[in-house]
């Protein structure tokens, strides 16, 4: 159980290394060329990624939101100031 654990933990710490050194993954619909499908006179971006051929990491995602919401839920630093 303990190498069980031990194991889920290094998983997840790798994958947030991963996520810190490349937040972005090519996109798994267009797989990264940014093109859904190509016509003879028409090119359709993909949806998902919009055409950037890349998208946000899940865990990036989760860390940006939760770095969002600990900035807006904690006071604002006031310096103090003398007179």
């Amino acid at each position: 159980m303990a190498l069980a654990s031990l194991a889920v933990l290094l998983l997840l710490a790798g994958y947030a290394a991963l996520c810190a050194v490349q937040p972005f993954t090519p996109c798994r619909k267009c797989a990264g060329t940014g093109v859904r499908h190509a016509g003879r006179r028409t090119v359709n971006l993909c949806r998902r990624c919009r055409g950037d051929r890349y998208r946000l990491r899940v865990g990036r995602r989760l860390l940006n939101t939760g770095r969002h919401i600990h900035h807006t839920g904690t006071r604002p630093h006031r310096p103090t100031t003398r007179p």
